[in-house]
């Protein structure tokens, strides 16, 4: 069984990148070629993930912009679309769950049995068992929010608690008593070098997604001294707007690919 942790890092190591490619599919930024057909959700998703998976080392495709559209079905297809045609590359299911017990094992079954994603979001407002049900697929990922990149995150995560701030606790938590499986990372957005560092600190070499480069004007040089590991890995760099979005004509798969790389070789020029 191949276990997310792994998969991550032989990934970085083989493609050389730490761009992790968001699909937040949007039908009325679609260029006209796809107007108005049932799957074109799949259909620009797929032309995305085929010109852009040489420059990344993941995917990210995000629910809401699914099961908004009635596109859970497309969602399935293009996850095992990936799976087949991109084996190596993991697919973060980007769900950001939060609930206990028997309901975070129906979202655990959702994500990893259902969707087949390789690792999901959580959120870990409601605590260690809400995270449990999770851990027990195994090999599966687990990515816990820790800090996140808008403007509201500060509300809660700043929050002082035993003389620190929450999202540090969070980041402690998570990667001493809650990491049973060994497959956890944390979500730290690219608009706080400095809580990247700290997080790092605390963490050693956990994976951290981070989005917030691109359309939300992250900093990537910043980013990249912040939170790369010793071997200059350690990071799901998350571009998805900038990316999906780049071209408005037919052609916007190769334009999504320009970007892919230029954003590709700029993160590598401060690894």
């Amino acid at each position: 069984m191949s276990h997310f942790i792994q998969t991550l890092n032989d990934a970085w190591q083989r493609t050389n990148s730490l761009l992790c490619v968001g699909l937040d599919p949007e039908p009325s930024k679609f260029p006209g070629a796809l107007a108005g057909r049932p799957d074109a959700i799949f259909d620009f998703c797929r032309s995305i993930v085929d010109a852009t998976a040489p420059y990344a080392s993941s995917f990210k495709p995000q629910i809401a912009y699914f099961a908004a559209h009635r596109a859970e079905d497309q969602l399935e297809q293009l996850i095992a679309h990936i799976h087949a045609h991109h084996p190596g590359l993991p697919v973060i299911l980007d769900a950001k769950r939060g609930d206990i017990g028997s309901t975070a094992e129906q979202y655990a079954r959702e994500a990893f049995e259902r969707y087949q994603a390789d690792a999901v979001t959580v959120n870990p407002y409601m605590g260690f068992d809400s995270i449990q049900p999770y851990l027990e697929h195994q090999g599966k990922g687990v990515i816990v929010l820790c800090r996140t990149s808008n403007a509201g995150g500060s509300d809660l995560q700043f929050l002082e608690t035993g003389g620190r701030p929450l999202y540090q606790v969070v980041a402690q938590l998570a990667a001493d008593k809650w990491n049973a499986s060994g497959q956890l990372a944390l979500v730290v957005g690219a608009t706080f070098p400095k809580e990247i560092e700290a997080v790092r600190g605390i963490v050693g070499d956990m994976p951290l997604l981070i989005p917030g480069i691109g359309a939300q004007g992250g900093d990537v040089q910043a980013t990249v001294s912040a939170g790369r590991t010793a071997n200059g890995t350690g990071m799901l760099i998350n571009s998805s707007r900038a990316i999906l979005y780049a071209g408005k004509g037919d052609d916007f798969a190769q334009a999504a690919a320009k970007v892919a790389m230029e954003t590709r070789d700029r993160i590598n020029a401060f690894r």
